[in-house]
Formats: C-alpha cells, sequence, structure tokens
C-alpha cells in the first residue's frame, strides 16, 4: 500500500523552511530589543533588520549572486550576527573562516570552498596579506573595521562595511528557493590531514534551531527564557556559535557579542549587560573561573551550557559553587551541531548536590527528532546499562550529508546509514548519554581499554591540579600505556608521586582498573590544544611519544 501524498490547491503556498523566516517576526515583535557589541555598538532588532537588508544589498551591488559563497574573518559581533543572515538569506553561502587556523590551513579552507567575496576585519588582514597571491581568483575584500583610521595595506580592499551599508538599500527581496539550498560551509579542525569543510542547508538549520529551541524553551534547570541576556563564548566560526544566535534570535532575547576574548573583558560585560545564558568550551569556563575579577561578579542567575569536550566534575563543582546552572552538551562539526544536552530530568531535582552533579556532568539526553544509538562493530544496539561501550551513531535532520568535495570520507562519515561520530559512549537507564573517550584516544595496553577522559576526571579532583590530559604512548610490552599531563596551581605543590598515589586509592575503591595508573606523569606549563580550544592529543602524542623514546 502506497502512502496518501496530501494534494496542494493551485493557489495554496508552499512555505520553505528558509532561514529568513527565523527573523521576520523577532524583528517585528521586539524591535526595541538591544544587540550590543562589546564597547563599540548598540543597536536594536529593528536596525538589525534593517542592516541584514543593506548587507544583501550591498553585497549584490559587489557582484554576489545566489550559489556564490561569501567568507567572513571577524572576532564575534553584530556583523557576524547581520552575515549569517543575510548572506545566505539572498541565496548565498556563508562560509565562517576559522580565524585560529594556520595561514596555509586558511589558505586552503578559502581556495576549496571558492569564496568569491571576503569581509575581513583589519586585525586579520595580514593574514590574507601573507597569502594573497595564492588566492584562487583574486577575491573581492570588504573591510569590517572597529575604528576611524583606514589601515595600511597592499590588499585591493573593495568596500568597508559600514560605508556599503549606508550607501545600500535596507529593502532587498530576499527570494523563495529550495529548502535544501546550501546555506553555511565550515571547515573542521581535525587533527589529522587537511581541513574538512562540512555544509548546512537552510532546511537543516531551521530544523536545528527548532530542535535546540524544543529543548531548552521554558523556566528551570537547563532552560532559557525570553527575560534571558545571551552572550555566545564560543566563536561563531565554529558551526554557527553552536547555532544558538540563531536560537536567541528567534526567542527576541538581548544579544551580547564580546569580540576577542579575555576572562576580564567578559566578566565585565557578564557584569554590565546582565547576561544570564552562555556556552563555551571548559578551557574558557576555567579561564573565567581562575581570573581575579570573577570575584567582583554575581554569576548566581548565569546558565551556561559547556561543549566541545567532557566537563570535569572538580570544574562543574566549583562552578556549582557560585550558583552557576552548568551543563553540558554534545555534538560536533558534523552535526550542525547540538545533539544531546544534560538536564535534569523533574524527579532528579530532589537528588542532592552530588547526584545532580554526575548528570550535569554527562553527555546528556537526545534533543527532540535526534535518534542516537550505542552500536558495537556490527551495528548492534548495546545495553543501556551505564557500563557497556560502544560507538555513538546518529541520525537528525541536520547532520551534514557529506564533506565538501570529498565523497570517501563522507561515505565513511555515513557508513551503514548512520552517522559515525567516532566517540565511544555509554548510555545509561535514564537514556542519558556518556561519552568515555574518543575511538582514536582509547588507551589500548595488554588487551584492556583504558578511558583517557575518566583519569582526566579523576586527576582534576586533586585539589593542587589545574589543568590535566590523558593520552596513550606506545609501549613495546603492553602496546600502549597512559601518560599524564598536568598543569599543577601555582600556589600549591605537587608531584608525580602524589599524582600516582591519588589514583592509587581510586584503584584501591575499584573506580579505575590498577593498570589505568599512569607510569609516568609530566608536569608543563601548558598542554597543547586545538584552534577551538580543545585537548590537541594528536599534538601530545606525537610530542611526548618522542620526548619519552629520547630519554
Amino acid at each position: 500500500m502506497s502512502e496518501a501524498i496530501i494534494e496542494r490547491t493551485p493557489s495554496a503556498y508552499y512555505y520553505p523552511l528558509l532561514i529568513k523566516n527565523l527573523l521576520g517576526n523577532a524583528v517585528r515583535q521586539f524591535p526595541n530589543q538591544e544587540i550590543v557589541y562589546s564597547d563599540f555598538k548598540r543597536q536594536t532588532y529593528r536596525t538589525l533588520g534593517e542592516r541584514v537588508g543593506r548587507l544583501a544589498s550591498g553585497l549584490a551591488g559587489l557582484g554576489v549572486k545566489p550559489g556564490d559563497t561569501v567568507a567572513v574573518m571577524d572576532w564575534d559581533s553584530h556583523r557576524y550576527l547581520e552575515c549569517f543572515f543575510a548572506v545566505p538569506m539572498m541565496g548565498a553561502v556563508l562560509h565562517t573562516v576559522n580565524i585560529r587556523l594556520s595561514p596555509e590551513q586558511i589558505l586552503y579552507t578559502i581556495n576549496h570552498a571558492e569564496d568569491d567575496v571576503i569581509l575581513v576585519n583589519t586585525e586579520f588582514l595580514p593574514i590574507l596579506e601573507a597569502i594573497r597571491d595564492r588566492i584562487e581568483p583574486v577575491k573581492k575584500l570588504v573591510l569590517l573595521n572597529d575604528t576611524d583610521q583606514t589601515p595600511a595595506t597592499p590588499l585591493d580592499i573593495g568596500a568597508e562595511y559600514e560605508t556599503l551599508l549606508a550607501a545600500s538599500d535596507p529593502n532587498y527581496p530576499f527570494p523563495d528557493f529550495s529548502e535544501d539550498a546550501r546555506a553555511t560551509t565550515f571547515y573542521t579542525t581535525g587533527t589529522t590531514g587537511l581541513p574538512k569543510g562540512v555544509y548546512f542547508s537552510h532546511r537543516q538549520l531551521v530544523l536545528h534551531t527548532f530542535g535546540v529551541l524544543a529543548a531548552v524553551t521554558g523556566t528551570g534547570q537547563g532552560h532559557i527564557s525570553r527575560d534571558d541576556v545571551y552572550l555566545p563564548i564560543t566563536p561563531m566560526f565554529h558551526v554557527h556559535a553552536w547555532g544558538v544566535p540563531y536560537v536567541a534570535t528567534v526567542l527576541g532575547v538581548k544579544q551580547v557579542y564580546p569580540g576577542r576574548y579575555a576572562p576580564d573583558h567578559l566578566l565585565r560585560l557578564i557584569q554590565r549587560e546582565n547576561v544570564t545564558f552562555s556556552h563555551c568550551v571548559p578551557t574558557i569556563l576555567q579561564m573565567l573561573l581562575a581570573s581575579p575579577t570573577v570575584d567582583e561578579v554575581d554569576l548566581s542567575r548565569w546558565k551556561v551550557i559547556i561543549g566541545g569536550a567532557a566537563l570535569p566534575q572538580a570544574l562543574a563543582r566549583q562552578t556549582r559553587a557560585r550558583g552557576v546552572d552548568v551543563l553540558t552538551a554534545y555534538g560536533m562539526s558534523e552535526t550542525c551541531p547540538i545533539l544531546t544536552l544534560a538536564q535534569l530530568k523533574p524527579h532528579m531535582l530532589d537528588w542532592d548536590e552530588e547526584r545532580q552533579l554526575e548528570i550535569r556532568c554527562k553527555t546528556g539526553l537526545p534533543v527532540p527528532m535526534v535518534e542516537l544509538r550505542v552500536v558495537d562493530e556490527e551495528m548492534n544496539d548495546l545495553p543501556h546499562d551505564g557500563k557497556t561501550p560502544g560507538e555513538v551513531v546518529v541520525r537528525a535532520p541536520w547532520l551534514t550529508q557529506g564533506y565538501l568535495k570529498d565523497p570517501r570520507n563522507s561515505e565513511a562519515l555515513w557508513r551503514g546509514g548512520y552517522l559515525h561520530t567516532g566517540d565511544i559512549g555509554v548510555i545509561d537507564e535514564e537514556g542519558y548519554l556518556k561519552i568515555t573517550d574518543r575511538l582514536k584516544d582509547v588507551i589500548k595496553t595488554g588487551g584492556e581499554w583504558i578511558s583517557s577522559l575518566e583519569l582526566e576526571d579523576l586527576i582534576l579532583k586533586h585539589p593542587a591540579v589545574a589543568e590535566a590530559a590523558v593520552v596513550g604512548i606506545p609501549d613495546p610490552k603492553w602496546g600502549e600505556r597512559p601518560l599524564a599531563l598536568v598543569v599543577a596551581k601555582r600556589d600549591q605543590p605537587v608531584d608525580e608521586a602524589a599524582i600516582r598515589a591519588w589514583l592509587q586509592d581510586f584503584a584501591d575503591k575499584g573506580i579505575i582498573s590498577k593498570w589505568g595508573i599512569p607510569d609516568r606523569v609530566l608536569f608543563v606549563e601548558a598542554i597543547p590544544k586545538t584552534s577551538v580550544g580543545k585537548l590537541n592529543k594528536k599534538a601530545m602524542r606525537e610530542q611526548y611519544a618522542q620526548l619519552l623514546q629520547a630519554r
């Protein structure tokens, strides 16, 4: 029996899921709501709507047409928010350039994405100056400037952003087109090989927005409302700042964009603008809590979602001590990105703080429309007992359909019809996922698997430890052995024996295997991280394997 397809009345309007439809109601219903850019600018949603129209008109005047690609190199700003809407709304593709990549990697992404226009902050002109002769073909440049001074540069600047907008029509006629049209491109910061381009359609971004809205809108733990004030502390170049600026705009909340990240500056903005909702990676949260300024700021109304890496219980406990509603989210560049949120179920609100803390640090429950499984190598589902690990595979309407111009890796990503995350996890009886490691970061010693994330979490509970990372180092007898890298707190002395004794206590209690205790603990000034603040374990393995072999 075939399904019954609805009949469309000839005059009926087919409503495509386009990004422009995320903006209209917000501008109409909350025209006087504020959007703040650091110490530079305040504007309203009404102004946002006008400037989005002006930007589209200005780009069209520069020759941008549907299907072209517009790149942005900027700090988090009101301009970036305008690009989030204007570029895809006119049928072009927004390429959010990761300005923390090396110049060679940035050159690769610009050429691979085939950018037609680049909007560039004055601070990043030296990057383009260094690679300009190898950009194919020569692009039109639009300057983004926070000062009144025109920078000296050999680059051919086609227009200045504010001048372009002032001369352009705010009433751009944004057309309807296929909701499956590509809206954005972003390049992963993978630790192996060249960056991979992931891409998302209008339909995917709209459905991601409403999936996240369904999960977070409301009151109570892990929820936000129209009374909140939003400050992203995840770069807007990184998977659309996790897609949350679209969520915030639909809700019509006040938005605060910080520009360059600096702990004291971020804390000052939180205090001055009464910020109540943010998201960031654990390293940023650690930096904020370590700042001397933090004691001057009331964080008791702040809700912060942590992603990009596991939230250590020690950091969560420190954050909760300041009254912050902290919880974990999970996703990846390929998933747009949000898949899960570690919100407490109603019956858990009566639990003591330590039991609640354990839930907050789990990877969370899938948000609406996400099908998430933990499977073995044959794609068989594993028990939801909180103990049996397997690879996390997912389906959702907003997952990238592949890597740009890379069919081989695209097929590997989607083998078996599910997106393979490369993460190892367990699901408990309540349905909460907990990531226990990356497939490539699991330490295999003597036939036993050791979770580097679990060891890191235990080491971070030591009162004298500020940061920790654990990686597997080749061993002739056991295959691999764990190596711990530790950044100690400056005012609390600690040595290798103390860390090993600390872990031995957990082994004696049966929390970890005795084989999990690292043979070596190295104290370092800093731990290598990727451009978005994640632990760069590939770099650690390479650097310290060579160092230890040399010894």
